[in-house]
C-alpha cells in the first residue's frame, strides 16, 4: 500500500513542471511513511510513497525499473496471487535475468506488464492503482483495480498529463484549481461525489476495471479490462444449497489469500454480520487474531460491541475494544476535515479514521468486512425495495400515510424518530419509478432543494443537461426489473464513490492497509451469477451470507436491528460544534462574501436543525461544512 504520483510533459512548456514532482511525493508521505522516491528523464517525472508490506526490504523500494533500465513501474497495492503467477508466467524470464531480485509482488507486476502488456491485468487478483513509463518509446501506461478500491485521479490539457493518489498531491503539480459547479450540485445532493468526476474542473478519476495510455503526447488509449456483469444466464447453475457451499469455499479462499503480509495483521470487527464472518474464516489460519472494536461510550444507540465480544470470544482472538467518549471523537473531526482535499460527507468516515488510528498501533494491515451490503443486498433500502416490488398491503398503508409521516418528527438521533424517518422516505419512494425511487432513496436532497441552497449566480453555472447525462448514466443498469441491476448500481455509485472512498481516504491517513475479502472479484462474479431470491426476501437481507455462515457465529447476531457506522451528529451540532457552524464556516457573512451559497437557505438550515424535527438536517450541514473546509484550505483563504 503506497502513494503514487507523475507528470509526463507534453512540450517544453510543461517540462518546467517535472521538477515539483518531489514535493508532490511529499504530500502522500502518510500513505507511505516507510520511504519514498522519485524517477525523472526529461519527459516523464513519477514518485512514490512506500508502506512496506510484502517484502519490507529496501531492494522492493520504488519506482522500480527491470534490469535493462527501460522501464519504469510505481505501484499502489497488493497482487495476492503473484507468487502463482510468476511460477506460471515468469519462470523462463527469471532464468534469463539470473531470478527475481526481490520476493515483492512489485517486480512481478513490472515483468508481467513487460512481458505481456495489459493482457495481464485480467490476472491480477488484488487490487490496485499503478503507472508504467517506458523510456523507449515515451508511453505511460496507467491501470485502476476492478472495483476502485485504490484512486487515482489524472488531469489533462495541451501541455501535460498528470496524476496522483490523492488531489493534494495534483494539486502540486500545478493544476488549475476551478470549482465544477455541476459537480457540486451532485454532491449536494448525494454527500459524495460520484466518480469518475472530481470536484475540480478538469480532474477525472481512472474509471475502475480500466486502463489509458499516453502515446504521441495525448491519451491514446482508455479502455475497460474489467466490468462487472449480471449473469442471468447463470441463474439456475446452483441450488440455494449449493450456492451456500460454493460462496463459503470462494470466502475461504479469498480471506486467506489477503493474509499474505511481512508486518502484523488483523481484523476490523464491528459485531456485524460481514466482520464476524472474516474473523471466523481468519481465524483458521492464525492461532491468535487481533481483531478490533469501536464503542460508543456515551450514545449505547450506537454501540455494538456487545456482539463483536462474542464474536472475539467465540474464536478467542486477541480483541480490543476503543470505548470512546463523545470528546474522543470530537478531538478528531478537525483531523478528518484536513485530510480531505476533495469534499466527501459521508460522517462515518470519523469512526472510521478514529478506529484506523487506533488499529494501526497494533498492525499494519486490516482485514474488513466492506462490500457484503452492496453486493448481498444488505441495506435497509434493500429491504424497503424488496417490500414496494410484492404490493403489499403494508406498502398500500404506509404510502397512504404519507401526510402522516411528514408532519412526525425525523432523524436518526434515536429509535422512535428514525421509524418515522424510514417510514417517511418509504412512502416518498413507493410511488416513483425504479429509477426516479432510486435516486431518491441515494440522495439527501432533491435537485430542487440543492438550487434553493446554491447562490442563484453558482445555479446559473450548473449544466443541467450535464447534470442529467451524469445522472442518466448512473441510473442506466435499472432496465429490467431484475433486483441484481439494484445491486449493480449500488457497486457502481455507492460502493465506488462512498465506502470505497471512505475507508482509503481514513485508513491511509492513519497509513493503514485495509483488505476486503467480500470485494474478491471472483466473489463478486459469483455474486451477480446468483438470483437475488438467494440474497434478499421478505425474512432476511444478504441472505445468503447469513446462511451460509449461520453455524460459525453467534445467534444474537441475527435478527437484530442494522445501524451502520453512525455517529450523533445531531447532537454534536447543537452543542459541541454549533460555534463551527454559527461563527465560522457558515457564519452569515462568511456565506455572503464568498458567494456560493445562498444565505437565507442557509439560516433556514440552521434552524431546522435546532428544531424539533430536524430530519436529515444535520447530514446537509455536514456536507457544507466539508465543503467549506475545504474550499478555505485549497481555493479560498487557505
Amino acid at each position: 500500500m503506497c502513494g503514487i504520483t507523475g507528470l509526463f510533459a507534453y512540450n517544453s512548456q510543461a517540462k518546467s513542471n517535472l521538477s515539483k514532482i518531489t514535493q508532490s511525493t511529499q504530500k502522500l508521505f502518510l500513505r507511505g511513511p516507510d520511504s519514498g522516491d522519485v524517477f525523472s528523464d526529461d519527459k516523464c517525472a513519477l514518485g512514490h510513497r512506500r508502506l512496506s508490506i510484502i517484502d519490507t526490504s529496501t531492494g522492493a523500494s520504488q519506482p522500480m525499473t527491470d534490469v535493462t533500465e527501460r522501464f519504469v513501474l510505481v505501484f499502489n497495492g497488493e497482487i495476492f496471487n503473484y507468487q502463482e503467477l510468476s511460477k506460471k508466467y515468469l519462470e523462463e524470464i527469471w532464468q534469463q535475468i539470473g531470478g527475481a531480485k526481490t520476493t515483492s509482488d512489485t517486480e512481478v507486476l513490472l515483468y508481467l506488464l513487460i512481458e505481456y502488456g495489459t493482457e495481464c491485468l485480467t490476472w491480477l487478483s488484488g487490487f490496485f492503482a499503478f503507472a508504467l513509463y517506458d523510456k523507449q518509446t515515451g508511453e505511460l501506461l496507467l491501470a485502476r483495480d476492478r472495483f476502485g478500491k485504490k484512486p487515482l485521479n489524472y488531469f489533462s490539457d495541451e501541455n501535460h498529463f498528470a496524476f496522483a493518489s490523492e488531489m493534494k498531491a495534483l494539486f502540486e503539480l500545478g493544476i488549475p484549481r476551478e470549482i465544477d459547479f455541476t459537480v457540486l450540485h451532485q454532491y449536494l445532493q448525494l454527500n459524495y461525489v460520484p466518480q469518475p468526476q472530481s470536484m475540480i474542473k478538469g480532474v477525472e478519476k481512472l474509471k475502475p476495471g480500466h486502463f489509458l495510455k499516453i502515446k504521441n503526447n495525448k491519451i491514446a488509449d482508455y479502455k475497460a479490462y474489467y466490468s462487472i456483469n449480471i449473469k442471468a444466464e447463470k441463474y439456475n447453475e446452483y441450488s440455494y444449497e449449493e450456492a451456500q457451499q460454493e460462496f463459503v469455499k470462494l470466502m475461504d479462499v479469498s480471506v486467506q489469500e489477503r493474509m499474505i503480509a511481512d508486518v502484523p495483521l488483523g481484523a476490523f470487527l464491528s459485531g456485524g454480520i460481514d466482520s464476524s464472518i472474516i474473523v471466523a474464516l481468519a481465524s483458521r489460519y492464525t492461532d491468535k487474531l487481533n481483531t478490533f472494536s469501536i464503542g460508543y461510550k456515551d450514545n449505547p444507540f450506537f454501540d455494538e460491541t456487545y456482539y463483536a465480544k462474542l464474536v472475539a470470544d467465540k474464536y478467542k482472538t486477541n480483541h480490543t475494544v476503543f470505548s470512546l467518549t463523545t470528546n474522543d471523537f470530537l478531538e478528531h473531526v478537525h483531523d478528518v476535515l484536513d485530510y480531505m482535499d476533495e469534499p466527501f460527507a459521508d460522517s462515518s468516515a470519523i469512526p472510521v479514521y478514529i478506529l484506523s488510528m487506533h488499529t494501526r498501533k497494533h498492525v499494519t494491515v486490516a482485514l474488513s468486512g466492506d462490500g457484503g451490503d452492496e453486493v448481498f443486498a444488505g441495506y435497509n433500502k434493500h429491504a424497503a425495495e424488496w417490500k414496494i416490488r410484492q404490493q403489499s398491503l403494508a406498502k398500500t398503508l404506509v404510502s397512504a400515510g404519507l401526510p402522516i409521516w411528514e408532519m412526525l418528527p425525523k432523524s436518526r438521533n434515536n429509535k422512535v424518530t428514525n421509524i418515522f424517518r424510514q417510514l417517511h422516505r418509504f412512502a416518498e419512494g413507493a410511488n416513483l419509478s425504479l429509477k426516479d425511487r432510486y435516486w431518491r432513496w441515494a440522495s439527501y436532497n432533491t435537485a430542487e432543494k440543492v438550487n434553493t441552497l446554491l447562490h442563484s449566480s453558482i445555479v446559473a453555472k450548473v449544466n443541467n443537461h450535464k447534470l442529467k447525462v451524469e445522472k442518466n448514466s448512473i441510473l442506466s443498469g435499472l432496465n429490467n426489473g431484475d433486483f441484481n441491476e439494484v445491486l449493480l448500481t449500488d457497486m457502481n455509485l455507492v460502493l465506488l464513490s462512498d465506502m470505497l472512498v471512505k475507508v482509503d481516504l481514513m485508513s491511509m491517513a492513519n497509513s493503514l492497509e485495509v483488505r476486503s475479502p467480500f470485494l474478491d472479484y471472483k466473489v463478486v462474479d459469483f455474486a451477480f451469477s446468483l438470483p437475488s431470491s438467494y440474497k434478499i426476501d421478505g425474512k432476511l437481507k444478504k441472505k445468503i451470507v447469513q446462511d451460509s455462515f449461520r453455524s460459525m457465529l453467534p445467534e444474537e447476531l441475527y435478527n437484530r436491528p442494522k445501524h451502520g457506522f453512525e455517529i450523533p451528529l445531531l447532537d454534536w451540532f447543537r452543542k459541541d460544534l454549533w460555534s463551527m457552524i454559527d461563527t465560522d464556516l457558515l457564519e452569515k457573512e462568511f456565506v455572503a462574501q464568498q458567494g456560493i451559497f445562498n444565505v437565507a437557505s442557509i439560516e433556514a438550515l440552521k434552524k431546522k436543525l435546532l428544531s424539533s424535527n430536524p430530519e436529515d438536517s444535520h447530514a446537509t450541514i455536514w456536507a457544507l461544512i466539508v465543503f467549506q473546509y475545504w474550499w478555505k484550505k485549497y481555493l479560498g483563504e487557505g
